[in-house]
């Protein structure tokens, strides 16, 4: 499960019974191998200043070679959670869930539990967008004032797990200055959404984490 916070200013689809398998960067056993894995999130405001963009990327470390066959698993549910009130409980979420290559939207809506466990908020309706294929132009939709985006991307995270790696044996003190990038010329799979900040709350700030479900 990845957690940031953020300056925010002034036909039915039924899946249930989900719990959380998260990590970052295959660093967990339960995901190892999967396509659970979450890489990273991202929270920041658009470029309509309006707006707040959420990304969950997810099964990082993919070559290039193996992003042609990669996808997203039907049987995961991708859900950012946004606190609005400040006590760490979700008051609203965004669930993302892969189905006959589209890629189905849900919220942001009150969830009907908190927690580990999930169930898709289908009876309050949904969006979708086709989820683009490895080497082709972004396909984005636009809907509710919501966009909307699902497929591969470059992996935009910096790190040198090699020389961390070294730091923690203790063969290492310290990281090099910039040191070398892990994850250059990997990709990973990302679930992006866009929408008015008015959507997930009216306060000065919102808590946000994501997590990745996995279907019972």
């Amino acid at each position: 499960m990845k957690k940031s916070k953020i300056l925010i200013g002034a036909a039915v689809l039924t899946i249930a019974g989900f719990f959380t398998i998260a990590a970052d960067h295959i660093d967990a056993p339960a995901v190892i191998g999967g396509t659970s894995d979450i890489t990273d999130l991202y929270a920041f405001q658009g470029q309509n200043t309006n707006n707040i963009v959420f990304v969950a990327n997810v099964q990082g470390l993919l070559s290039p070679a193996s992003t042609t066959g990669a996808a997203f698993d039907e049987n995961i549910l991708i859900e950012f959670n946004i606190d609005n009130d400040g006590d760490a409980i979700e008051d609203l979420v965004i669930q993302a869930t892969p189905r006959d290559g589209k890629m189905y939207f849900f919220g942001p809506f009150a969830p009907a539990q908190t927690g580990l466990n999930s169930t898709i908020l289908s009876s309050n309706g949904f969006n979708t967008v086709d989820i683009t294929p490895y080497g082709t132009n972004a396909i984005i939709e636009t809907n509710n004032d919501m966009s909307f985006f699902a497929g591969p991307r470059d992996d935009p995270f910096f790190f040198d797990f090699t020389r961390y790696t070294e730091i923690i044996s203790g063969t290492a003190t310290s990281f090099n200055n910039p040191g070398n990038d892990t994850f250059e010329g990997t990709n990973a799979l990302s679930v992006v959404v866009e929408l008015p900040k008015a959507m997930v709350g009216s306060g000065d700030t919102v808590n946000v984490w994501v997590e990745s479900k996995r279907k019972q």
